[in-house]
C-alpha cells in the first residue's frame, strides 16, 4: 500500500513558491466561505515520527487565519478522562458548523499503539477500528467534512529525518529513545497501519497518503487536498444530510448482537410486549400507607447501592422521558432524596442554545457525561430528537430516522465503558393528562408548570404517541432497555421508579 503511494517526488522551490501563492488565496476564501456554511471541517494527520505532521500543521496555521482554526493534540488521557468513555474527550473538541479543526494523535492514536505493542488482541483492534468508523459516520451523516492525512516515510527515510532532528540543537528535544525504539519496530507499524487505514478508510473519511520525504511536495498535496474537497463541498452543499445517510442508519438501528438463535430481534419482543402503550394497566395504584412503607424501604436501598457504586467507579444514568404532567420531577425527587447531593447530578434538557445548535445534537449530552461513581439524571434528553423534534419537525425525517442507530451507539459506549442506563417512560391516559392540566391551571402554585405549549403538545397526542412506540421499539436495547412506568397514580409510579434503579445497580454490581 505505502509503497505504491510513495512516488520520492520532489518539488523545486521556483515551483512551490507560484504554487503557494495561489493556494494560500484560494484556502483562505474557502476558509471565509466556510465560516457561513452548516458544516464543520476536521482535518487528522497521522503518520510514522518525523513524517511531517506538525510541521505541516503549523503551515496551514500560516496559510490561513489561525482565529478561525481549532488545533487539537491528544497526549495520554488524564485521570478525569480515563473516568469517562473513550470519545468523551473528542467529542468535546469536534468544532462547531462553520470552523475548522486540526487533529494530531487523535482517535486512532491509542488503538494503533495497543496493537502495535500486543496489548489488544486483532480481534479488540477490530473493534476499536468499528467504533471509530461509527463515530466519524455520524458526524458525516450529520453534513461535517472529514479528511485523514497518513505522512509515510520508508524505514530508510525516517531514520535519515531523525538524524536530521538530532543533529539540530533547535529540534533535538523532539527526538526521544521512544521515536528510536518504534523505529526498530517499524515492520510491525506498518502491519498494523495498513490494516487501521483499509478498515477505516470509507467514502465519508477517507485516508490520503502522502509522501512526507519533501517538505515542499508534501505541503502542496495537503493543501490542494484540503482546497479541492471544501470547494466542492461548499458548491454543492445546501446543509441537506444525504437521503441514503438516512437509510444506511434505519438499517442499522438494532445491532445484529440483539438477535437471538430463533433469527427475532428485540425489536420483535418489544412491539409485542412494550410497544402498545395502551396496552399498559394503568389502573395500578398504591395507598399513602404502604407508599410511605415503601419509599423508605426502596430509598435505602439505592442509598447503599448507590454507594457501593461509588466505591466500584460505577456510573448511574437516569433517563426521565414521558408526557407533560406526568411526574417526572416528583419521580426525580423522590430519586434524589436517597443520594448524597455531593454525588447526583439533575440536568433539565430544553431547546439547545446557539452554541449547542452549531454542532451534533448529542455533543450537548456527551459533554455533560459526569465523573466515575456518580449519578447523572436526565429530566429529558437526547431523545428529544425523535420525539419533539420529529413530531414539530425541528429535525428533518433524515435526521430523526438516523437518530435511533446513532442513539443505541451512543449508549454502547457507555454502557461499555461501565456505566448504568435506566431509561423511563412515564405513562399517563389523556384523561388523566387533561385532569392534570386544569388542576395546575387553577391552583396558583403549580399555574407555572403550564404554559400554551403543553396545550399544543396535547393536540399532536396521536403523533406522539406513534413516536414513542417507534423509539421504544428502535431503542431499547439488551444493556439499555426502556421501562413503561404506569404513571396515572403518582405514588405507584414514584415506587416503580425507585425499584427499578434499584434493580439495575443490583444487577451491575453482582
Amino acid at each position: 500500500m505505502f509503497e505504491a503511494a510513495t512516488l520520492g517526488r520532489t518539488v523545486a522551490r521556483h515551483e512551490y513558491d507560484a504554487e503557494v501563492s495561489r493556494l494560500r488565496w484560494q484556502l483562505l476564501d474557502a476558509q471565509r466561505s466556510l465560516r457561513e456554511a452548516r458544516f464543520p471541517a476536521l482535518i487528522l494527520f497521522g503518520g510514522v515520527d518525523g513524517a511531517g505532521k506538525s510541521e505541516t500543521v503549523h503551515l496551514l496555521n500560516e496559510w490561513m487565519d489561525p482565529r478561525w482554526l481549532i488545533n487539537r493534540a491528544f497526549d495520554d488521557p488524564s485521570q478525569d478522562e480515563l473516568e469517562r468513555p473513550r470519545f468523551w474527550r473528542y467529542w468535546l473538541t469536534v468544532p462547531p458548523r462553520g470552523s475548522m479543526g486540526l487533529f494530531l494523535s487523535a482517535w486512532y492514536s491509542a488503538p494503533l499503539m495497543d496493537r502495535v505493542m500486543r496489548r489488544t488482541s486483532r480481534a479488540e483492534f477490530d473493534e476499536a477500528l468499528d467504533q471509530i468508523v461509527s463515530f466519524e459516520r455520524t458526524l458525516a451523516d450529520d453534513g461535517a467534512v472529514i479528511l485523514k492525512f497518513w505522512m509515510y516515510l520508508d524505514k530508510k527515510a525516517q531514520r535519515q529525518r531523525l538524524r536530521a532532528l538530532e543533529r539540530n540543537p533547535l529540534t533535538r528535544w523532539r527526538v526521544s529513545a521512544v521515536q528510536w525504539e518504534h523505529w526498530r519496530m517499524y515492520d510491525r507499524f506498518v502491519s498494523v497501519t495498513e490494516r487501521l487505514i483499509q478498515r477505516t478508510s470509507t467514502r465519508d473519511a477517507p485516508w490520503i497518503i502522502v509522501d512526507g520525504s519533501d517538505e515542499r511536495y508534501r505541503s502542496l498535496v495537503v493543501g490542494t487536498r484540503i482546497r479541492e474537497v471544501l470547494t466542492a463541498r461548499l458548491e454543492t452543499s445546501t446543509a441537506a444530510v444525504p437521503a441514503q445517510a438516512a437509510r444506511r442508519r434505519v438499517r442499522r438501528s438494532v445491532p445484529a448482537r440483539q438477535r437471538g438463535a430463533s433469527g427475532r430481534t428485540l425489536v420483535d419482543r418489544v412491539d409485542r410486549e412494550q410497544s402498545l402503550l395502551d396496552s399498559l394497566d394503568m389502573s395500578r395504584a398504591l395507598s399513602k400507607a404502604a407508599y410511605r412503607i415503601a419509599l423508605e424501604r426502596q430509598q435505602g436501598r439505592l442509598n447503599m447501592l448507590q454507594r457501593q457504586a461509588e466505591v466500584d467507579g460505577r456510573s448511574l444514568v437516569l433517563v426521565f422521558e414521558g408526557w407533560d404532567a406526568a411526574g417526572k420531577g416528583g419521580a426525580i425527587r423522590r430519586v434524589t432524596a436517597a443520594l448524597d447531593p455531593r454525588v447526583y447530578r439533575v440536568i433539565p434538557v430544553a431547546a439547545p442554545n446557539d452554541e449547542e445548535r452549531s454542532r451534533h445534537y448529542l455533543w450537548r449530552f456527551w459533554r455533560r457525561l459526569s465523573r466515575a461513581g456518580r449519578v447523572m439524571i436526565f429530566d429529558r434528553s437526547w431523545y428529544g430528537r425523535v420525539l419533539v423534534e420529529r413530531v414539530e419537525q425541528f429535525a428533518t425525517e433524515a435526521e430523526w430516522s438516523r437518530a435511533y442507530a446513532e442513539i443505541n451507539e451512543f449508549e454502547e459506549q457507555l454502557t461499555d465503558h461501565g456505566i448504568v442506563i435506566v431509561k423511563y417512560w412515564l405513562h399517563i391516559t389523556s384523561e388523566e393528562q387533561e385532569r392534570r392540566f386544569k388542576e395546575r391551571a387553577s391552583t396558583p402554585v403549580k399555574s407555572w408548570k403550564l404554559s400554551d405549549e403543553d396545550w399544543r403538545n396535547r393536540a399532536k397526542w396521536g403523533q406522539y404517541e406513534l413516536a414513542v412506540n417507534d423509539m421504544v421499539a428502535r431503542t431499547s436495547t439488551r444493556n439499555a432497555p426502556w421501562h413503561l412506568v404506569e404513571a396515572n397514580d403518582k405514588n405507584y409510579a414514584r415506587i416503580k421508579v425507585l425499584r427499578i434503579a434499584n434493580a439495575a445497580l443490583k444487577k451491575a454490581l453482582a
